[in-house]
């Protein structure tokens, strides 16, 4: 099971507007979202340890999110 729930990804897809919703489109968009999550959270961690730190800290995932703009 992954770490974005079915139900999530269709509460997503229903706030942006979605009316009918597929069970495979909701499969689809959660993984894309746990594949953005990871990467996101290793370009973090980079940070972090670069800062020779052992806790991520949030300006470490404010910059893993510009990065990946």
């Amino acid at each position: 099971m992954g770490i974005v729930s079915i139900r999530s990804a269709e509460n997503l897809l229903k706030k942006a507007g979605c009316k009918r919703i597929s069970v495979e489109s909701c499969e689809v968009l959660r993984n894309y979202l746990e594949n953005v999550a990871l990467k996101l959270g290793q370009k973090a961690w980079i940070y972090s340890k670069h800062a020779k730190r052992r806790t991520l800290l949030k300006e470490d995932v404010l910059l893993a999110i510009d990065s990946l703009k």
